[in-house]
């Protein structure tokens, strides 16, 4: 009945939300010639997040989900690399970890030194902080001092 209905919505009366070209004062306009907006669904907001047309938020949200996404490119990378790949030498010489001793994936959560997780941690927050910032005169995710990554 359900699929009936859609195709009754769609096919005879053109869309199931009417005609968009009708609805000129809603605030997603301000969207619809930005770069990801596409036929047929134009520029797709399905949480509503851009409900208020505030183009400063969108410019802040498009350049945080740009560089959620470098993180979680560079997060695949970490776990796939080390299966092939591991450094030389000591993890902590003294504990006597070597690099070769640290599982992979997750498993290696336990075994890294705590140390070793506050230097993980210092180091994401000085490339967070100090090296991708943003800079609200450049497009969202164009770092100016990122080289290759910005």
């Amino acid at each position: 009945m359900a699929i009936i209905g859609m195709f009754f919505q769609d096919g005879l009366t053109g869309s199931a939300w009417g005609d968009w070209a009708l609805y000129t004062d809603s605030p997603l306009r301000a969207f619809e010639s930005e770069l990801g907006a596409m036929a047929p669904f134009g520029f797709w907001d399905p949480a509503g997040m851009c409900a208020d047309g505030d183009v400063e938020s969108f410019k802040r949200r498009r350049a945080t989900e740009l560089k959620h996404g470098r993180l979680a490119m560079f997060a695949c990378l970490g776990y796939i690399v080390p299966e092939f790949y591991k450094w030389p030498g000591y993890c902590s010489e003294s504990k006597g970890l070597l690099f070769q001793d640290i599982p992979n994936g997750l498993a290696a959560v336990s075994k890294v030194p705590g140390a070793g997780w506050v230097q993980v941690f210092l180091f994401c927050g000085t490339v967070e902080k100090a090296v991708l910032v943003h800079d609200p005169t450049r497009a969202p995710g164009d770092f100016a001092n990122g080289g290759a990554l910005g």
